[in-house]
């Protein structure tokens, strides 16, 4: 984000690179060093539909490390934990998990920062404050952190990138806080966070840094489920996950090319979600009515998550420019 582009050339020696397993293509990779965050059930389309073939894929990948390369391994996924003993490769684990090689401790979240203790075996704690919420990324953090003192990297230096860290595009990228008196009549504001996330996992990671950052706000989600295949494998999934905020706008399925599944699209998982009895979903039928359905159930102390993958996130830029007001046909003509 600091950046402002999705890639940058620098004139070290590293090359890093994010690469996932949605289609198989990070087997082409022959990296050095690998992290791995989690495994979960997502792209099965790609593996057959069997979890096995999707856990067999990540140790092919990890086995594409030299013998003197390293597995970067988080231990608090059960899976990765599963599969540590078949890594066969070098491996340093980082997570809550006590055990863990480079182990978060003492994780509080104030509004936007996470503050945290990293311990890390024969050196001093290191005391961080990151620019981003949630504990997953304090676990992201102790994940580069692993890497960088694997390589020789002071602490100093570390502690001065990770204090300069501005986050990424599209993950809890907050777009502005605006008052609701031209928006509804009320008085207050709502602060307005986009992000990419379209995973229950990640969904969930989401609303627990919004809750924890700001306990005491109306939390309220714009969400777009990602793909027809995902909805239906992940279904119940999503439904648990999305019943946690307080009240849920859905749009319809952003497709990705994938034809429409009866049973996984938006209107059954919002029948699902009413069916459970926390929250009474509204569905948005088409994106141009976002704006006018989002307007009545704003209270003024209000954090919006405009949540998913697909075009959604220019959705959040287009509420952020007219600050959440609904508009009227002269000024959509206008714009």
């Amino acid at each position: 984000k600091a950046a402002g582009v999705h890639a940058r050339l620098g004139h070290g020696w590293y090359l890093i690179a994010e690469a996932d397993e949605s289609d198989a293509s990070f087997l082409h990779l022959q990296p050095m060093v690998a992290i791995v965050t989690n495994i979960e059930a997502d792209h099965m389309d790609t593996y057959q539909g069997d979890f096995e073939n999707l856990k067999q894929t990540f140790i092919n990948f990890l086995h594409n490390l030299p013998f003197y390369g390293r597995a970067v391994m988080c231990v608090d996924d059960p899976v990765i934990r599963e599969l540590l003993p078949r890594v066969g490769r070098q491996t340093t684990t980082y997570g809550f998990s006590e055990d863990a090689d480079v182990r978060v401790e003492d994780y509080q979240q104030i509004g936007p920062q996470g503050h945290f203790t990293l311990l890390r075996q024969d050196k001093e704690p290191m005391r961080v404050t990151l620019n981003a919420p949630g504990r997953h990324n304090a676990l992201n953090a102790a994940a580069a952190v692993a890497v960088a003192t694997e390589e020789g990297i002071d602490d100093e230096a570390i502690l001065r990138a990770l204090e300069s860290f501005q986050g990424t595009g599209r993950r809890f990228d907050f777009l502005g806080e605006f008052p609701l008196e031209p928006v509804n009549g009320k008085s207050g504001t709502a602060m307005l966070v986009d992000d990419y996330g379209h995973h229950p996992t990640e969904v969930d990671a989401t609303i627990k840094a919004a809750r924890a950052g700001w306990p005491d706000k109306n939390l309220v989600m714009l969400f777009q489920p990602h793909r027809f295949t995902r909805t239906r494998d992940l279904y119940d999934d999503f439904a648990n996950v999305l019943t946690q905020v307080d009240t849920l706008l859905m749009l319809e399925v952003y497709p990705a090319g994938e034809a429409p599944i009866p049973g996984a699209d938006s209107r059954s998982l919002c029948r699902t979600i009413r069916g459970r009895g926390k929250i009474d979903p509204i569905l948005v039928p088409d994106p141009a009515q976002v704006a006018e359905m989002l307007a009545p159930v704003l209270t003024g102390n209000d954090l919006i998550l405009v949540q998913g993958a697909g075009n959604i996130g220019k959705i959040a830029r287009s509420l952020a420019e007219i600050k959440l007001k609904p508009q009227t046909p002269e000024e959509e003509q206008h714009d």
